[in-house]
């Protein structure tokens, strides 16, 4: 069976993975210098804000003498990622390691927390953009743009409306998440089954990770990609900003950050602009922040009898991917988690802990408050389930009997274990079995000892 993980980083694990010589790049822009700030754990924020006004190098020991007596795992934590971001500079000495803040870093978020920043765009004037959506409608619209997003990936002819993705957002479908062969329709992979079941704010991070790791493809470095993203993440949630005031990548960039949901795109009499967003204002947010995450919809009964209080058609073709649905109410999915369903899950490459992952993330609130949200004995018989599957692994084989003599029984014996190939042997009757991939080898060896 399939085992596949898929990894949704953050943006700090994307600027840590940056050149030295973009990332001091990236410190020149004072928005970026505080959105690396934001990202670090309390203990680095302290470390950095205790030394942000000092210009000499300070050694280890100091750093170490700001920490209680059982916080040196956290001290670690911290220093490793000021390292990892070069936020931190490492001076070894014979004596002593000292470390001293990025200049360039350091004196734009001096400059930052002293005279404050400026975006290079301001809100549009109400007289101008008439009447915007309320706070309301856009979270929906950005709900909205987000389940067609996924109905895509799901199966093209699922989407209750017609969708016109940008080339670039397809890319990413078809890198990793989805296969097609000749004269077939797209398929998901076993990593695009493991990508529905993850939460929103991963599911985010995977889809600008890939879209970040492609830019170059299509001309756009990128360390300017992450410093718009990063920059956008300032702009207020709501406001119109005039398109005009982007450059021709980043004008691209918009339209495509469009279809995930992140901004809204309006056209005027005279002027166009976008609106960005919670998922926009959000993303310089850790992907340890739960806030964002919504009310759960499902209950699981002590008899696999599953309720889900949903009337998104996404809901009901996510549950699916591992349970059998049996009929659909204009507000109520009801199905079954069955021994068949979840087969066909696992063999999709989907595991047992995703699947109780998504079930506990998304309980009811009813039944979230309870320990555990999801039955035990449920969740105990999935993971039986899946290991029923693993209790056996299928290997090709040749089995060899009626050798003429025991010398060329161990002969062929001792040829096949130093080839790695030797799968089982009974000694007393002159029988073994060999991996398929050397009987050709197996073959030759045997016609030259007749």
């Amino acid at each position: 069976m399939p085992q596949v993980k898929i990894i949704a980083k953050n943006f700090m694990d994307m600027v840590a993975s940056l050149p030295a010589i973009k990332l001091d790049m990236l410190y020149r822009n004072q928005f970026i210098c505080e959105a690396i700030l934001r990202s670090l754990p309390p203990l680095a924020k302290k470390y950095v804000l205790q030394i942000l006004y000092i210009d000499v190098p300070v050694t280890s020991k100091s750093l170490q003498e700001w920490v209680v007596a059982d916080g040196s795992s956290k001290h670690k934590v911290a220093i490793d990622r000021l390292i990892q971001l070069r936020v931190l500079e490492v001076i070894d000495r014979k004596k002593e390691t000292t470390y001293k803040l990025n200049p360039t870093f350091q004196t734009n978020l001096r400059k930052h927390l002293i005279y404050g920043g400026i975006l290079p765009r301001e809100p549009m004037p109400s007289n101008v953009t008439a009447r915007l959506p309320t706070l309301e409608e856009l979270d929906a619209y950005a709900h909205e743009q987000w389940e067609c997003f996924l109905l895509q990936l799901i199966s093209s002819g699922q989407a209750e409306r017609s969708t016109s993705f940008s080339s670039s957002m397809m890319r990413i479908f078809q890198r990793g998440l989805l296969r097609q062969r000749e004269k077939e329709a797209p398929r998901l992979t076993d990593s695009g089954f493991q990508f529905l079941l993850m939460d929103t704010n991963a599911q985010l991070w995977y889809v600008i990770r890939e879209y970040i790791s492609n830019s170059e493809e299509h001309g756009v470095d990128q360390a300017d990609l992450i410093a718009f993203l990063l920059e956008l993440s300032f702009h207020t949630n709501g406001e119109a900003y005039n398109l005009n005031t982007l450059t021709d990548d980043q004008s691209a960039m918009i339209k495509d950050l469009a279809d995930l949901g992140l901004v809204k795109l309006q056209q005027g009499r005279k002027e166009s602009w976008f609106i960005p967003t919670k998922l926009a204002t959000n993303l310089s947010v850790s992907l340890a922040d739960s806030s964002s995450r919504k009310q759960g919809f499902v209950v699981v009964e002590t008899n696999f009898r599953m309720y889900a209080y949903s009337s998104s058609k996404l809901h009901c073709e996510i549950l699916r991917l591992f349970s059998r649905v049996e009929y659909q109410l204009p507000n109520l999915i009801v199905g079954a988690i069955t021994k068949e369903s979840l087969y066909n899950a696992f063999e999709n490459g989907i595991t047992a802990e995703q699947i109780i992952t998504f079930l506990q993330q998304n309980a009811h609130p009813r039944v979230a408050e309870k320990v555990p949200a999801v039955p035990e004995n449920v969740t105990d018989q999935i993971r039986l389930w899946e290991t029923d599957l693993n209790r056996v692994e299928m290997t090709p084989a040749h089995f060899y009997d009626e050798f003429p003599s025991r010398d060329v029984f161990e002969a062929a014996s001792d040829f096949a274990r130093m080839h790695s190939g030797l799968l089982w042997e009974d000694a007393k009757k002159m029988r073994l079995v060999v991996k398929a991939e050397i009987h050709t080898l197996m073959r030759e060896h045997l016609r030259g000892n007749k």
